[in-house]
Parts: C-alpha cells; structure tokens; sequence
C-alpha cells in the first residue's frame, strides 16, 4: 500500500509527511518529526502519557492515525513553551514538584494547558476530575495538582 501524503500544522509550523496508513501520530511526531517531547507508554490510550492538543482538543497520539491529523493543528509539549520562557505551567510544575520521572509530565502539562485554556480558574475537584485520564506511576498526584492551582493563581 502506498504511504499517505498529509499536511498538518504542528506548534504552529507548517509540515508535510508521507506516512503508511498505520502510522500513528506519536510516531509520526517522535520519529518523522524528531518532537520527542511526547511520550508513549502504555499504547492503548489510557494513560494519557501521550496528550497532544488537536485543533485544541485532547487526543491520545499513541491511537491517533496519522492520516486522521491531514490539515489539523498538533500542539505538543514542545509547542507549550513562550519563545525561550516557559509556559506558567511548566514553570509550576518545576517549582510545585510536579515534574516526576518525566515520563508523564508532557502528557500532564499539555492535558493542564487545554482545562487552563477552558477554565482559567479551575476548582481543585476541577483539575482532579480533568486530569483523570492521566496517570503518574510515580504517584506524584498532589504535586500535579497543586502546580496546576499554582499556575491557574499566577504563580
């Protein structure tokens, strides 16, 4: 089968790839693309490792077909950042110890991001209930909570 020409705008760049039908969009991201910010783990879309924001909507990259993001907007982690500051966020989760092994934090960060886009000061049962889809094997859970609330104050 011929591989699939898609273009797709991701972090705000323009880009092309020719892609098998098969191709998910993680793989796309971390080895078409070198964007090795987003994570895979556990490949069936449950943990949320793998977030990316898809015309601004959440979406598990690990089960996501390339084909499917023909003309969209990805949003990784890597396009989370300001220029050279990082996002209020990501400064929080490294001050509030929220950042863990790293495994995760991509995922959690751009999961954060959207329910901060929507809701610019979310309750903490709002962020815990936001953030179910995403796990931390460290159990770093009240870390992530408190750098979200911490980001959402100002700080």
């Amino acid at each position: 089968m011929s591989p699939y020409r898609i273009r797709l705008t991701v972090n705000g760049e323009p880009r092309e790839a020719s892609v098998p039908a098969r191709r998910t969009l993680v793989d796309l991201l971390r080895y078409d693309l070198g964007l090795t910010g987003t994570k895979e783990a556990c490949s069936v879309g449950v943990c949320g490792a793998c977030t990316v924001l898809l015309d601004g909507r959440l979406v598990a990259s690990c089960i996501t077909l390339a084909v499917q993001v023909d003309g969209a907007r990805v949003t990784t982690i890597e396009g989370v950042a300001e220029g050279e500051k990082l996002h209020p966020l990501q400064q929080a989760f490294i001050d509030h110890g929220g950042f863990q092994c790293g495994i995760c934090t991509p995922g959690q960060i751009v999961a954060a991001k959207a329910l901060l886009d929507s809701n610019p000061h979310p309750s903490e049962d709002e962020i815990k209930d936001w953030m179910m889809g995403n796990l931390c094997r460290c159990t770093g859970y009240y870390q992530i909570v408190e750098s979200i609330a911490k980001a959402a104050a100002g700080g």
